[in-house]
Parts: structure tokens; C-alpha cells; sequence
């Protein structure tokens, strides 16, 4: 004679089970309904995640000037991530060095032919280096990357994460929600008012535009154009994101922001153009 079957040993036709072991000591069948996967599958693909492939591939993209002093440790900290399911291809262009990190580059890349290392003729400023470094990425996801040591590779695959799971197209970090050194007051004062300007202009609620941690599928940036040469490519490519109808998934990261006797470039004037872009792309493509 056959046990009675128990409620829990029911699963019903449209459902997989797990099995389970219960205080009491029994094992029971958990069903799981079939559509939990088929729509984490449907975000995937309408995100363009190709879920027949195993290993995405990320380009990381680092545009360079000045930075003798961290290139290499910076470089070291990249190659040694590592990404579940993710390979890696790292692109530096050096926007016309003036302090030797040209030199130390060409030593690289001759230690490190894996390296793409570009270099520009003229200085033309991180935006232009950022488009470069975009014409010459092969992956699937394109990350950019500061050289001076403040943004930390190991959040890499945090930022990664979300775009696995099929929760994003594009990733920002945040850092004023993760782990700081923290900034100079009025820097903080001017990040949080972009921030906002960002946000009452096209209706979302980011903590952080000016991060340099900023993770983008291939199919998020079809079709971005994208012109603004020096600091005004941040804003440029956030709202031209935002304007697309993409929604800006933001993770906490770590940040080690440096002093201007230490090498930070950008400048409280920058701001200005910042605010002009915000406003320009928010009127015209």
C-alpha cells in the first residue's frame, strides 16, 4: 500500500522542484514556478545578453595623461581582477603625456602585447580618449577606468553583476553610498548639484553622475553619439543614456579621491561647462 502523498509532494504541471530538508528531518519537494527563469531570460534578451554565450567579454577602457607615478600599479591592479564568466581586454590611450608615462607605456606594451596601447598625437582631452578606446573595444560590455588610482578594481565585478542577473544595461558606481576617503567639501558640493541638475531634467534619482565607474553593454550605446572632447563627456553620456529611455542601475563602490599637489586634474571651472552640456543635450542630440 502506497503512503499517503503530502501537500508538499505536490507539484503542480507548470512548476521545477528543489529538494529541501526540513527541521523535522524530512526531505519535501519545493516547486519553483517555470516562468521565474523564463522572465530573468526575457530581461536578459530584451537587454541584449546573449544567453547562448558562456563568457562575456569586457573592454576596459583607460584614457591616460600625466600618470607615471600609478600606470603601472594601476595596470598590475587590472590584469589581476578577476571577473566570474567574464574575460577581460584592457585599452589605454595616452592623450599626449608630457611626464614620461608615454615612455613607460611603450615599455609595457612591449612586455604585454595582450595590451591594446594607443597613443594620440595631440592632446585632446579625456572624452576624445574615451571615443578611441570605444572605436577599438571588441566586448560585449565597455567599462571606463581612471589611471590614478582613486576608482579600485576589485569593485569590477560588482559593477559587472547586475548585467549578468539581466537587471541592467548600464552600471554606474556610486561614491556616496560605498566605502570613501573622503573628498574636499566643495568637490562634494559640486558633484551632489550636477547630480541633482541631472535629475530634475530628466525625471531619475542618481547619487553619483560624475563617476568615473560608468558600465555599458554594446547594444546601450548604439547609436550614442557622442562629441564632447574633455570633462564634458561624463554629463554628454549620461544623458544621452537617460534619453533613450535606458534606466541607470547604480552599485556601491570604494574611492580614494586624491588632492590637486597629487595629480587630480578637473578644475572648479569645469563644473561650468558640466552645467552647460547638462542643459545643451537636454534641447538638442
Amino acid at each position: 500500500m502506497k503512503p499517503p502523498r503530502h501537500e508538499t509532494d505536490r507539484v503542480s504541471s507548470n512548476t521545477r522542484g528543489k529538494e529541501s530538508a526540513f527541521a523535522d528531518g524530512f526531505v519535501r519537494h519545493i516547486p519553483v514556478p517555470n516562468d521565474v527563469g523564463t522572465a530573468v531570460s526575457s530581461r536578459r534578451k530584451r537587454r541584449g545578453i546573449n544567453l547562448d554565450v558562456v563568457e562575456m567579454k569586457l573592454s576596459i577602457i583607460m584614457p591616460v595623461f600625466n600618470e607615471k607615478k600609478t600606470i603601472e600599479e594601476i595596470l598590475r591592479q587590472l590584469m589581476a581582477v578577476k571577473i566570474p564568466k567574464v574575460s577581460k581586454e584592457i585599452i589605454i590611450i595616452d592623450d599626449k603625456s608630457t611626464d614620461g608615462t608615454k615612455e613607460i607605456l611603450k615599455k609595457i606594451k612591449k612586455e604585454q602585447p595582450q595590451l591594446k596601447i594607443i597613443f594620440h598625437t595631440q592632446n585632446q582631452g579625456k572624452g576624445a580618449a574615451v571615443r578611441t578606446g570605444f572605436h577599438q573595444a571588441k566586448g560585449d560590455l565597455l567599462l571606463i577606468q581612471d589611471a590614478d588610482l582613486e576608482y579600485d578594481p576589485s569593485d569590477l565585478p560588482r559593477l559587472v553583476e547586475p548585467i549578468q542577473k539581466g537587471k541592467a544595461e548600464v552600471v554606474y558606481g556610486s561614491r556616496f553610498t560605498g566605502e570613501r576617503r573622503n573628498m574636499l567639501f566643495w568637490h562634494m558640493v559640486g558633484n551632489k548639484l550636477l547630480t541633482l541638475i541631472v535629475n530634475l531634467l530628466y525625471n531619475t534619482t542618481l547619487s553619483d553622475m560624475e563617476v568615473c565607474y560608468k558600465l555599458l553593454t554594446r547594444k546601450a550605446l548604439k547609436n550614442v553619439k557622442l562629441k564632447e572632447n574633455r570633462f564634458g563627456f561624463d554629463p554628454e553620456i549620461t544623458v544621452k543614456i537617460l534619453k533613450k529611455g535606458i534606466r541607470i542601475y547604480e552599485v556601491p563602490i570604494s574611492y580614494a579621491g586624491r588632492e590637486f599637489e597629487e595629480g587630480k586634474k578637473i578644475k572648479w571651472y569645469d563644473s561650468l561647462r558640466i552645467l552647460w552640456v547638462l542643459i545643451k543635450y537636454r534641447l538638442v542630440d
